[in-house]
């Protein structure tokens, strides 16, 4: 863990080959997250584990974007949201494909057991998890950490470098208001 560190303190201080040295570091980690993820997703899903790390990693490492993490806990909170983001913008592109297409809303009873069935439930849940982003943006992140990103609470609140009581008293408001988020969506359809 130490040489992850390192590694991120050379990344932001510049180094151009320190990028290549952290992959094998978090490869596994990172697949396995990953793995986690595309469980929850409909079987035959096309996207592979390995192809959703690879994708998530050069979209955080490419283009400028590397040297923006500041610790372990921050580097796998990116990575989480950057695969949430292929999974969203996977489920965008497959509803779009779909011929008349509105979102189909969703609700939640239990969003430790939710299992994503359909790219529509995925699209609802990122609606009313980006409301919650502006409500309260540390519950949001709990929930890309702990749901997208398939971190524990206790992993998901020293990546947030808060108390484990106060992530669990986060997760159940995030959970709750989520629930109530879809529910009212559900009353109010857009179409």
């Amino acid at each position: 863990m130490n040489d992850i560190t390192v590694i991120l303190n050379q990344i932001e201080q510049g180094d151009s080959n320190a990028a290549a040295n952290l992959l094998p570091l978090v490869y596994a980690e990172l697949r396995k997250l990953a793995s986690i993820k595309l469980t929850q997703e409909k079987p035959g899903q096309t996207l592979q584990a390995t192809a959703l790390v690879h994708e998530a990693y050069l979209r955080m490492t490419g283009g400028g974007n590397e040297g923006k993490w500041n610790s372990r806990g921050h580097f796998f909170a990116a990575a989480a949201e950057s695969m949430r983001r292929i999974l969203i913008d996977q489920a965008r592109r497959k509803k779009s494909e779909k011929a008349g297409g509105e979102y189909q809303r969703i609700s939640i009873s239990q969003l430790d057991n939710l299992a994503l069935d359909e790219s529509d439930d995925l699209l609802a849940l990122d609606e009313a998890l980006c409301k919650l982003e502006e409500a309260s943006p540390r519950k949001a992140e709990l929930v890309k950490l702990r749901f997208f990103g398939g971190l524990t609470i206790e992993q998901a609140a020293q990546a947030l470098d808060i108390a484990p009581s106060t992530a669990i008293a986060d997760w159940a408001y995030a959970k709750g208001w989520l629930k109530l988020e879809i529910s009212k969506n559900l009353e109010n359809p857009k179409f």
